[in-house]
């Protein structure tokens, strides 16, 4: 039998080689989303700000996410496994205008509720800039992730913000972007900067306070006079005709380039920062090595040197001293924890900000957990009853009406069975004690009834 012919142009497999090169993604790298839920609703800039938070997180993100209004959290949740997406990170606009940032860890949790105290977008921090910084190869490579104050030295289970919380938030901080290896990662792959810092409190008030900032490095050499850099860079953009910085210096009005250079009527003069008037700061400069191939003589080349009495040539490391600034792109953030579920978006309070529970009410909360666990476990089971039910009858129709001699058989329902019951997921977060209350109270003052009355019900 002749094999069936495969396209090759049109259906060409996904073919995604593991690059094990440092400073590239691979497929072990945490991957993200950054959703805004409720997509017609949260209103332009919390749509902006959720576009700038994704391309900070890039390269390991979906920077070409569409939301619809009609997409809820669980048609996220169900794409995390088959596409390796490791965080979600879900802006969303609650009814009394608060802006809520949720980062949870796919597909099991735990969940972070941040409010989104103040924020400033991309193009407010480069509006108030004299040379912004545009986006170019910075975005190529994850940003170095910088964390500060994120543990207390005095903090223990009992505290405000307990030991453990502090241990979860670095936990969840430090997974989002794949680990750095000093040894091994290139220094020109670490263009951009990451940085946390948790706000300190003057008291032990529980309050827990990240700001969020952003930063492109910049470099440039401190070896070489300013005039000698315009020079140089001139150079390499001659061929740019629109571009500025393409064009020469004007010397004009001067009889020597001698004059540019050591300060004449117009000139800066021959200085670098070691010989101007004004202080260094030495913590902005490095050291970088040239890491460049050098030409090693043979065996043979030596030999005959030697013979010669020509002594080899020392070997000298080339160091030129930079200059490092940073440069913020934005986004800017005050991210305030308001409390931690133990699931994705539903599933018990591990701790809250403002509810505070004694022992007897975890108690209950416990019990009415183990309840609800039981009684989705019995569902469960009993899905898995009626399935096999089903695949029963059918095989015994089947055995009753022979080889296909019978009338045809009418299509069952779809029998896919899940493990995931998506009751408890809710596009707004809202699952929960709050929402349990609130239908306990619905069924206390009698109100179901008048709904059912009103749908037509009776």
């Amino acid at each position: 039998m002749a094999r069936r012919r495969t396209k090759k142009r049109t259906h060409v497999g996904a073919n995604n080689p593991e690059t094990a090169a440092a400073g590239h993604a691979t497929a072990r790298d945490p991957k993200s989303m950054v959703i805004r839920i409720g997509a017609g609703e949260v209103g332009p800039s919390i749509s902006q700000l959720a576009a700038d938070v994704r391309k900070v997180m890039e390269p390991g993100t979906a920077s070409r996410l569409k939301e619809r209004r009609g997409n809820k959290l669980k048609d996220y949740v169900v794409m995390c496994g088959p596409l390796g997406v490791t965080h979600l990170m879900l802006f969303s606009r609650s009814e009394t205008g608060n802006t809520n940032l949720r980062m949870a860890l796919a597909p099991r949790g735990p969940t972070m509720h941040f409010r989104v105290e103040k924020y400033s977008l991309c193009r407010d921090v480069q509006r108030v800039q004299k040379h912004p910084r545009g986006g170019g190869k910075e975005f190529l490579t994850p940003p170095l992730l910088v964390m500060n104050n994120f543990t207390s030295p005095g903090a223990d289970s009992k505290s405000k913000v307990p030991k453990h919380l502090e241990s979860l938030a670095t936990t969840v901080f430090q997974s989002l972007f794949p680990p750095i290896n000093p040894q091994q990662t290139p220094l020109k792959t670490i263009r951009r900067v990451l940085l946390l810092n948790r706000e300190k409190s003057e008291e032990d008030d529980g309050t827990f306070i990240v700001n969020f900032r952003h930063y492109a490095i910049t470099t440039k050499s401190t070896t070489v006079s300013k005039p000698l850099r315009r020079i140089k860079a001139a150079e390499k953009l001659m061929t740019t005709k629109s571009s500025r910085q393409g064009r020469m210096p004007n010397l004009g009005k001067l009889e020597d380039i001698a004059d540019y250079m050591i300060g004449g009527e117009t000139g800066d003069g021959y200085m670098t920062d070691a010989t101007s008037g004004s202080e260094i700061d030495t913590d902005a400069e490095v050291e970088v090595v040239d890491n460049a191939p050098r030409k090693v003589l043979s065996t043979k080349a030596r030999l005959a040197a030697e013979q010669a009495g020509q002594e080899p040539e020392e070997e000298v490391e080339n160091v030129e001293r930079r200059a490092v600034k940073l440069v913020e792109l934005g986004p800017r953030m005050r991210l305030r924890l308001t409390k931690v579920e133990e699931g994705l978006c539903a599933g018990k309070i591990m701790w809250h900000e403002y509810v505070h529970k004694s022992r007897e009410e975890i108690r209950e909360l416990e019990k009415r957990w183990e309840k609800r666990r039981q009684e989705k476990e019995a569902r469960r089971k009993e899905q898995k009853a009626n399935v096999e039910k089903k695949k029963a009858e059918k095989e015994a129709r089947k055995k009753k009406s022979g080889d296909g001699d019978g009338e045809e058989e009418e299509e069952d329902e779809d029998e896919n069975y899940s493990d995931v019951d998506f009751d408890d997921f809710d596009s707004e977060g809202l699952a929960g004690d709050a929402e349990f209350k609130a239908n306990e109270q619905m069924e206390e003052d009698g109100a179901w009834e008048d709904e059912r009355e009103e749908i037509g019900r009776d």
